[in-house]
């Protein structure tokens, strides 16, 4: 088997608040050495056995591109880790 873990950020451009919300208290909490935050969405994903690494990165791509990221606002990266299957 297969585990997918997906990170969902939101682009550059795109106005956090919830992030920035975060950022201000941090800084009323005097951690004024923090520059930015990030808040973004996680996913894993558990891939059934039997596909190539070719076909699993094509469904992650696609389940990505169709359902958990927003392609306007938001961009995605991805890794897969292989797992045992536990006895």
């Amino acid at each position: 088997m297969a585990l997918a873990k997906v990170y969902v950020n939101y682009k550059k451009s795109i106005l956090n608040p919830e992030a920035e919300a975060v950022h201000k208290a941090l800084k009323r909490l005097g951690y004024s050495d923090v520059q930015d935050v990030k808040l973004g969405k996680y996913f894993e994903l558990t891939i059934a056995d039997g596909k190539s690494k070719a076909e699993i990165d094509k469904e992650i791509n696609e389940i990505c591109d169709k359902l958990l990221a927003n392609y306007n606002m938001e961009n995605y990266h991805y890794e897969i880790v292989e797992t045992e299957v536990a006895q």
